[in-house]
């Protein structure tokens, strides 16, 4: 499965003339149009709010606002659990009807339920949360059945006429040879896999599974190193040629530690309940109203790896794919080495980033907490009363 021609012209033009122009520029809008969620996953650090929180949800308005503010050609649609919003297929069909590429990200557990509000379209996609095979999923997501659930959706999704892809989340537990067994599987249902290893949200329950950068690298090499071409490949070459990935082979390339890549948080900025949210998708320090505000306000040189304690291990894809995209551009004969030979997995790996002057990790969750509480306190008194009569 490819991205559809319409689809791929309209983002790499996107790409290629902001990125002439110079500056900061959106590719990829991330919405949070709530944080309620049906799973409790420990690697998460996105929903551990008071239920005042939980309860909030964006409107369809404020959601195609936020397109139409950052001017980005995709939309990725998270959460929580976006098919817990009764207004999403209505936000689905705002973003198509503006021509957007539209990723709905799901668990998969209401997908059965909801499925018939939705119709395919060449830029519409399920993205179905799948952290590897069953035994690594459930873990995951802490409950059993929910692998048997998520299969059973792209079946059912394919059957229809959807696109479909799956989003892989890699923690430091992760069984190479598994993995590649999962990823066979995945290409064989014709399913492309965003791959990714986990960020360390520093109010996860689970903190003993976030994988170093590396880790990371290893982990990514022996895991690649499974997918070479059968036919004629050296050693150490063609990493992962026979899977399907939407991401950037620049990008895997990456993380199997072939590059240097400084983040660029403002390509894939977050919206959620609070406002935008500063600097990046993965760290919370602070939200404005506006995009302009996002991008004039925030000062984007103290954050990154290097920079900034949070970021230390961080090799995410919503904040290095930005970085894979803008070498796509400049430098095209890396892209197109890289997409012929596939991944190297053996050998040196480029240096990485000194983290002896990034400055401590500073505590903001709780100023962030009691300021939205307050808000909803004033806006919404009987939400307030309810939620804090709950606690």
């Amino acid at each position: 499965m490819s991205v559809p021609i319409a689809t791929a012209i309209r983002i790499g033009t996107h790409a290629v003339v902001n990125q002439l122009k110079g500056g900061k520029y959106p590719l990829v809008l991330m919405l949070e149009p709530l944080l309620r969620c049906n799973l409790a996953c420990p690697g998460c650090g996105k929903i551990d709010y008071p239920d005042a929180i939980l309860n909030r949800r964006l409107s369809v308005q404020q959601c195609l606002d936020a397109i139409e503010e950052c001017g980005a050609p995709a939309v990725s649609i998270a959460g929580g659990e976006p098919l817990l919003h009764r207004d999403m297929a209505e936000i689905v069909r705002g973003y198509l009807d503006r021509k957007k590429f539209v990723i709905l990200c799901t668990n998969a557990l209401l997908l059965k339920k909801k499925i018939d509000e939705y119709q395919p379209h060449p830029f519409f996609t399920w993205s179905i949360h799948l952290d590897g095979d069953q035994q690594a999923h459930d873990k995951a997501v802490d409950q059993e059945g929910t692998y048997d659930v998520a299969v059973e959706a792209i079946h059912m999704a394919k059957a229809r006429g959807f696109r479909v892809q799956v989003n892989c989340t890699v923690f430091n537990d992760a069984n190479p040879e598994r993995m590649a067994a999962f990823l066979d599987l995945m290409a064989s249902l014709d399913v492309e896999v965003t791959i990714s290893p986990g960020y360390a949200y520093e109010r996860a329950a689970d903190q003993e599974h976030f994988l170093t950068r590396e880790k990371t690298k290893n982990l990514f090499r022996d895991i690649l190193r499974r997918g070479a071409d059968a036919k004629g490949a050296k050693k150490g070459t063609g990493g992962g040629k026979k899977w399907k990935f939407t991401n950037s082979p620049l990008f895997l390339d990456f993380l199997a530690g072939n590059r240097s890549y400084e983040c660029t948080p403002w390509s894939m900025p977050l919206r959620t309940v609070f406002g935008w949210q500063k600097p990046c998708y993965l760290v919370g320090e602070g939200y404005v109203e506006t995009f302009a505000e996002l991008m004039e306000g925030t000062d984007w040189d103290q954050y990154g790896v290097g920079k900034y304690e949070k970021c230390a291990n961080c090799m995410v894809h919503c904040g290095f794919e930005g970085t894979a995209a803008a070498e796509g551009i400049s430098r095209p004969w890396e892209f197109i080495k890289v997409g012929i030979t596939g991944i190297r997995t053996e050998g040196p790996m480029a240096p990485d980033v000194d983290l002896s002057h990034q400055r401590p990790a500073e505590d903001v969750h709780a100023t962030h907490v009691e300021r939205e509480m307050e808000k909803i306190r004033i806006e919404d008194p009987e939400a307030y009363r309810r939620a804090t009569r709950a606690a």
